[in-house]
């Protein structure tokens, strides 16, 4: 009877509203021009390691590969919700359609289950090349690489089909404002359990996030513990700073990425402050992007010169 009674109902809502940033005009002029700005600055330092790893030739190695791969899947993130968002500063009504609403939570779920697996992998190259050093070049050959990206694209955008296709089938009967940027699974969850309660989508919604970002966080972790394990056998001090130095700017990433992603989505649904829920999608998804491009450049010489020769044009 629910269930019927939830199909009848169901795809009412033809638009939802997304609120943004309410504030007065000039802080919304000013607000704009500050993410404007740090969409532009994020595509150019993606594109421009991603250029780098493709024209120098002392880059084409595993690790490189895949830091151009995740350069890459940035740009895309950021175009996933970013350009929706700027639009809405100078819109009136701020809506967005129900299709393209579903559109944007698969494609900005499913790039951030890819950038999960992306650090996962990451981790893995890490852990192969100072962990089992001799073994390093039988193990991650270039084809073994190009599977493993391969893997995190396909497996990415097919994780978060499922909870996609459940949230599809919710009942949307009249509330329609979301308080975000985006369109989010917590709000889009909340908006259909005001009509029809839908416990079960919530607990399916919220193991799949969970489970993926745990799985991927303590495998991250455990091959660092693995990493630190052995960096600090090695007995020169110059040894040990190399290999500090190479695993940095990745764990730098994770811990911005992954900090801000549990607080958001360890439990979607699950009632948090929607303002705080609001920064912290925020974070992830505009400012981890941003900062990803200078922690690897600043913190990897042979990307810092690589990164010269494309700015300079030599």
């Amino acid at each position: 009877m629910m269930m019927s009674k939830a199909r009848n109902i169901s795809h009412v809502v033809s638009e939802f509203i997304l609120l943004g940033f309410p504030c007065r005009w000039e802080i919304e002029i000013f607000l704009f021009s500050i993410f404007f700005i740090t969409y532009i600055l994020t595509l150019l330092g993606n594109m421009a390691i991603v250029c780098a790893v493709r024209w120098d030739r002392r880059l084409h190695t595993p690790m490189y590969i895949l830091l151009a791969n995740f350069s890459f899947l940035e740009i895309c993130y950021v175009n996933s919700d970013v350009p929706n968002m700027l639009a809405n500063f100078f819109s009136q009504t701020k809506t967005i359609s129900f299709a393209r609403c579903l559109l944007q939570l698969y494609f900005f779920f499913s790039l951030g289950t890819t950038e999960c697996l992306f650090l996962s992998i990451m981790a893995y190259d890490r852990f192969l090349a100072i962990c089992r050093p001799l073994h390093y070049p039988t193990i991650m050959t270039t084809k073994f690489c190009s599977s493993l990206v391969i893997f995190c694209w396909m497996y990415g955008f097919l994780w978060f089909l499922i909870p996609v296709i459940l949230v599809t089938r919710l009942p949307f009967c009249g509330p329609n404002v979301i308080d975000d940027f985006l369109c989010d699974l917590g709000p889009l969850l909340a908006l259909a359990s005001a009509c029809v309660p839908a416990p079960g989508t919530v607990l399916i919604c919220g193991t799949m996030s969970s489970l993926l970002i745990f799985a991927t966080f303590f495998y991250i972790s455990g091959s660092y513990t693995l990493v630190l394990r052995v960096v600090m056998q090695v007995p020169s001090v110059a040894g040990r700073k190399k290999a500090f130095s190479t695993c940095s700017s990745h764990l730098a990433v994770v811990f911005l990425f992954y900090s801000s992603v549990m607080m958001t989505y360890v439990s979607p649904g699950s009632g948090q402050a929607e303002g705080m829920q609001k920064f912290t999608t925020l974070f992830y998804s505009v400012l981890t992007p941003f900062f990803n491009p200078m922690i690897y450049s600043l913190r990897n010489k042979e990307m810092k010169d690589a990164l010269k020769k494309v700015v300079g044009g030599s």
